[in-house]
């Protein structure tokens, strides 16, 4: 990653972004936000029999060039070398998913910006529950946007836990601490979520994005589409349509037949 030298022009024309990438708190959230809504998240080079590479240039393929999405270890991966690009001081995190109550091992990567004497919490990979905005490193704090809310809580066991606000009630998203991380944990925590029949992964097809005042996500075989509080959702049959819906929602084309998707389990 040293040697390698991301386009800039390539990646901000890919997330539709013409802001500043000045070093400061604004330019920080707005490119995120701008990737977030730009590239989904998604896993079906997984559901093809795929590997997942890392590497840079790789990334730059298939999520610029390809106009592809990912999931946490490259779309935050796409997203380090850019705010690396734009001078932003940063450190890499592996995370632990706490959203089914018992945690996984350290399986999510997300990214650790200081600016100033100012720590942010940057992610903009954790699927349909992924934070809207940079979540400040202070505990008890609670942060809103777009009607959502979040904050960190400190947890004696795993460091600093993400947690997101539903009505009166708070839920655990994933937590954190600030070891350092050496390539070798990203490339364990990468080819276990690839490859695992345990990772939901590997058992399911996925793919959110992000719309004005709502989201898009597919599950297996279910399409659904919240705007506005509104819910709108579709049983997909098995069959190029499937594909079809894919590319229309997703803006993901795959260049493949329905036949090539490994069967759902």
């Amino acid at each position: 990653m040293m040697s390698f030298t991301l386009n800039q022009n390539e990646y901000l024309e890919r997330i539709n972004y013409k802001g500043s990438t000045s070093e400061d708190f604004e330019s920080l959230k707005s490119i995120r936000l701008a990737q977030h809504r730009s590239i989904p998240f998604e896993n079906f080079d997984i559901c093809l029999g795929k590997g997942i590479s890392l590497e840079p240039d790789v990334l730059v393929e298939k999520l610029i060039k390809n106009k592809r999405g990912g999931y946490c270890f490259e779309l935050n991966g796409l997203l380090l070398l850019a705010l690396k690009s734009f001078g932003f001081q940063t450190q890499e995190l592996l995370g632990r998913v706490h959203l089914a109550g018992e945690p996984t091992g350290r399986s999510h990567y997300v990214i650790l910006v200081t600016i100033g004497d100012e720590k942010w919490l940057v992610d903009a990979g954790f699927g349909a529950e992924t934070p809207l905005i940079p979540i400040p490193l202070v505990c008890n704090q609670t942060v809103s946007f777009e009607g959502q809310s979040y904050r960190l809580i400190e947890s004696e066991l795993y460091g600093f836990m993400l947690q997101k606000q539903y009505d009166t009630e708070w839920k655990n998203l994933y937590s954190v601490d600030l070891n350092h991380v050496c390539p070798g944990d990203i490339d364990y925590g990468n080819y276990y979520t690839s490859t695992s029949p345990k990772s939901i992964f590997v058992q399911g097809r996925i793919a959110t994005i992000p719309v004005e005042n709502g989201k898009k996500t597919l599950f297996n075989m279910q399409f659904k589409k919240v705007i506005d509080g509104k819910e709108e959702i579709i049983d997909l049959e098995e069959g190029e349509s499937y594909l079809n819906i894919l590319e229309k929602e997703f803006g993901i084309a795959l260049g493949v037949k329905y036949k090539d998707l490994k069967p759902l389990q």
